[in-house]
Formats: C-alpha cells, sequence, structure tokens
C-alpha cells in the first residue's frame, strides 16, 4: 500500500469538508493508533496483518487530512515500551517498517508532487542499522518538501524525548555555545525531536483507551484531546469530522489558553534577564545601585546576547542531527 492514497472524496464527503473548513481547522493532528492488534483478533488474522492494515488505514487519513486543509499529522508508530513485547511480534514490526520505507523511497516521484515531507521522531539507534539507514534515506529525500509534512514517531516516547532535550541542553553549556542560565522552558521545546512543528491542535487516539502512553506529554498540553471507541484499522472520515467538530468546540478557550502561557513564558524570561543583570551589575559594579535607565538599557542588551547565543546553539544542534541523518543515509543499500 501507497504512502499516498489518491483520489478524491465522495460528493457527501466533499460538501461535508467545506462545512467543516468553514470553520478553524487544525493545522496539525496527531494520532496515536490504537487498536491493530484488537482488529486482528476480531477479524480472525495475525497480528501482523492488524499492522498491515493499520497502516493501510493511515495512508486514507492522510489524504482525508490533506483534503480537509490540515497541513501536518503526528502518528504514534512505535513505542519504546513496544520492545517489551514478544520478540516475534517485535521482528515483524521492524520488518514491516523496512518494508514501509522502501515503498516510501520508491514514491519519491509522488512525495515531491503533493511536496510531502517525511520525519521520522524518535531515538534511532535503538533499531536496528539497516533500519536506521532506510529511515535517513527517507527523511533526507524528502527534508526539503514543505506543502505538507508527516511525522512518525518510532523508538519514541515523550519521557526519553525530554530527557534527550535536557542532555542537548548540556551539551550546549559543555561546548561553551550557552550558559547555565540560558535553559529554560522555550529552550527546552527548541531542542525537543518535535522542533521543527507547531504544537499539535488536536491529539486523536482511538479504540476507547483514555491516556496518553507516553505520547506528546509535553506538546499537548495546550491541545483538544479526543478520545474515540472505533479501532484504528477501522477508522473513517467520519470519524475525523467528528473530532474536528470537537476541536472547532473547543478552539476559543484551546486559544486563550495558549496566548496565556506564551505571555507567562514571556515574563519569565524577562524576569529571569533582570536576575541575571542584577547580578552581573552587582559583581561588577562600585557598590553603588544602578539607575533605572542603566538597568533597563543593560537588561535589553543581555536578552540580545542571550538570544544570540541561544540561536548559535540551535543552529548547531540542528546541523549536529543533520550530519548524523546524512551520514547514516549515505550508508543505506536499497534492494
Amino acid at each position: 500500500m501507497s504512502w499516498i492514497r489518491e483520489g478524491e472524496l465522495n460528493l457527501i464527503e466533499r460538501l461535508s469538508a467545506n462545512v467543516l473548513k468553514a470553520g478553524p481547522v487544525p493545522k496539525h493532528v496527531a494520532f496515536i493508533m490504537d487498536g491493530n492488534r484488537r482488529f486482528a483478533r476480531k477479524k480472525h488474522v495475525d497480528r501482523q496483518e492488524g499492522h498491515s492494515q493499520g497502516f493501510n488505514k493511515l495512508a486514507e487519513t492522510l489524504r482525508w487530512c490533506l483534503q480537509l486543509d490540515i497541513p501536518e499529522v503526528t502518528v504514534y508508530a512505535f513505542s519504546i515500551e513496544n520492545f517489551n513485547r514478544s520478540r516475534e511480534e517485535v521482528d515483524g514490526l521492524m520488518e514491516l517498517a523496512k518494508l514501509k520505507f522502501l515503498r516510501l523511497l520508491d514514491e519519491q516521484e509522488k512525495l515531491e508532487r503533493h511536496g510531502v515531507c517525511i520525519r521520522v521522531l524518535g531515538d534511532l539507534t535503538l533499531l536496528p542499522l539497516d533500519l536506521q539507514q532506510l529511515i535517513a534515506k527517507a527523511v533526507v529525500a524528502t527534508r526539503e518538501h514543505k506543502r505538507c509534512f508527516l511525522n512518525v514517531c518510532f523508538a519514541y516516547t515523550s519521557r526519553h524525548e525530554m530527557a534527550n532535550a535536557v542532555r542537548e541542553m548540556a551539551w550546549g553549556v559543555e561546548q561553551g555555545l550557552i550558559k547555565a542560565s540560558d535553559v529554560s522552558e522555550a529552550l527546552l521545546s527548541e531542542c525537543l525531536y518535535s522542533s521543527n512543528s507547531p504544537n499539535p491542535d488536536l491529539l486523536i487516539r482511538t479504540s476507547g483507551e483514555v491516556r496518553l502512553s507516553d505520547f506528546l506529554l509535553w506538546q499537548t498540553s495546550h491541545s483538544c484531546l479526543v478520545f474515540q471507541s472505533v479501532l484504528w484499522p477501522e477508522y473513517s472520515f467520519w470519524n475525523l469530522c467528528d473530532a474536528v467538530i470537537q476541536y472547532q468546540c473547543n478552539h476559543a478557550s484551546i486559544t486563550k489558553a495558549r496566548e496565556l502561557h506564551q505571555d507567562e513564558q514571556c515574563q519569565q524570561q524577562l524576569e529571569a534577564d533582570h536576575a541575571c543583570v542584577a547580578e552581573l551589575l552587582h559583581h561588577h559594579g562600585n557598590g553603588k545601585p544602578a539607575d533605572a535607565p542603566r538597568k533597563q538599557e543593560a537588561v535589553t542588551e543581555y536578552g540580545v546576547r542571550r538570544a544570540a547565543r541561544v540561536k548559535d546553539f540551535l543552529d548547531a544542534l540542528r546541523s549536529k542531527r543533520d550530519t548524523f541523518l546524512t551520514e547514516l543515509a549515505s550508508q543505506a543499500t536499497v534492494a
């Protein structure tokens, strides 16, 4: 099954999509694609077939999202905790992933035509080397596409992602790129695997489970969460429409919460800059308190220097990550 399923909606679906698009439409939707194994039991087929049907549903869902003007989708494809499943199932999932990324590489022309950028978020070093190389090759091949984005969370948990972001900031301090005082909530967000994407507007979990299972915990603090009982391989266009309607009903409160949080972050950064400047003036002053204009000028100058440090650090971090992927991709051999 292709990663990109082409085709138009039927008349009723098109009319419904146009009605939905008259209101606020989420620009980024995340899916916990749950229910593949239960679907397999329900249909009396093996687990591998359930996972394969789940991938096919992803391709169909991406088509619906594009026709609803949703340009970015993030999916939870494989949790680090899934390594605890039976060896047979884990090996089967790794083989399925290899087949799908090989298929993706065969579809580069179609992906380019639709402008699809594929990103894989997670700790690739936990995966078999040949799969790492295929993933890197697929990511590098599509990273210049800008029309729509598919983020595949593979070998991922949110706690692992946040711990890695802390390690990245520690690396920045060790390298002298940033100061310990530059570390902030906003900087941690920029060090996550998902730093190239806006936070999801809408997160959908299927199968009736009402937990996040360590998925995008940081990024969904101000997102609309929708839990649906349908098993993922049975997901429909109408299930997606229902979730979008729930997002629209809560759009105003979500927007307000995000704006308040952004204001709080700005205030926290300003207070941190004031504290750093006060300490600097104390150490380098003549014992006399600085007047207000001098303090304000010093805070402004410090903020400019901090922003420059942070930019240089983030540029270095992106370069490190890009180099890792490019080197992996160059090692890939495609049969």
